[in-house]
């Protein structure tokens, strides 16, 4: 029910290219230029700056594009509140989620989700906390959630679900059945997330708190997943702290490990991250049932 041009427009804007918005709604690029030229003239003003062959938003295509997703968040939430009436429940959520959540939590919540309300429609994005937190600035996702620690004051943060960081090895490494304390991990080869991961964060701040300085580690390498490290420990003797979640399988089937460290343990929560304000009917719904 979205205004088809202001969809155009709004497509146009978020992608910041006219192929690419072509390309998601499946009509051809002079069909975009069309419907973007028929609201430059309507408005009289102009909405992009070409540079190259990249395009920019001018003050007028910023400003309309603001109210552009204000006008499809409301016909979403209309759309949806009368589906509600009718015992329905319709939309479409972009949710962004970090690495960690998005491969070993998610997955099961939201096949279950699905099987009872097919028609929302869930589109999962997976990046970093850092990303997550600037998509959902940009208005790029409805609902973020991330591992990180790190508030902004542009969001409200709501807990999801309780996790804990461990320190991982592979089974028959030689350490294993050593009794480790916090000073021993400048001792020992580690891996780590890539810069920006919300548990590199969570991590470099919990050692910080027992007085060790992540880059005095001898860090071998960091690694973009968890899936990656976790392959690395196995052909390797380094160890990595990882979260329990990511290691379940593996410390089922004994080919990874845990090694204990005295008095010293990483708990967080992930949480939701939302924008400031009030929420769409669909997130409120969404949130309710996961």
């Amino acid at each position: 029910m979205f205004d088809y041009r202001l969809k155009v427009f709004h497509t146009a804007a978020a992608r910041l290219s006219f192929t690419k918005a072509a390309e998601e709604l499946h009509i051809s690029q002079p069909a975009v230029t069309k419907h973007i030229k028929e609201i430059e003239n309507q408005l009289n003003t102009k909405l992009f700056d070409r540079k190259g062959t990249s395009i920019q938003l001018t003050q007028s295509g910023k400003t309309l594009y603001g109210y552009a997703e204000k006008i499809r968040n409301l016909y979403r939430d209309m759309e949806f509140e009368i589906g509600q009436i009718n015992q329905q429940h319709k939309g479409k959520l972009i949710i962004g989620a970090s690495t960690t959540v998005a491969q070993y939590i998610l997955p099961e919540i939201l096949a279950k989700f699905n099987t009872y309300y097919k028609d929302i429609k869930i589109e999962l994005l997976t990046h970093n906390t850092e990303d997550i937190s600037e998509l959902l600035k940009q208005g790029k996702i409805d609902l973020g959630i991330i591992e990180g620690e790190s508030q902004s004051s542009y969001f409200d943060y709501k807990i999801f679900k309780p996790d804990e960081i461990v320190l991982v090895a592979k089974a028959d490494h030689p350490l294993v059945h050593k009794n480790l304390i916090v000073k021993d991990l400048y001792t020992l080869n580690l891996i780590f997330r890539e810069q920006g991961s919300g548990t590199l964060e969570f991590i470099q701040n919990r050692l910080k708190e027992k007085g060790i300085h992540i880059d005095e580690l001898n860090t071998v390498m960091h690694l973009g997943s968890s899936e990656s490290i976790k392959n690395y420990l196995l052909h390797s003797d380094c160890m990595a702290f990882l979260s329990i979640s990511t290691v379940l399988n593996e410390l089922k089937y004994n080919s990874l490990t845990i090694i204990d460290i005295k008095n010293f343990s990483i708990e967080r929560n992930f949480h939701f991250i939302l924008p400031k304000g009030e929420q769409s009917e669909l997130i409120r719904f969404f949130l309710s049932k996961v």
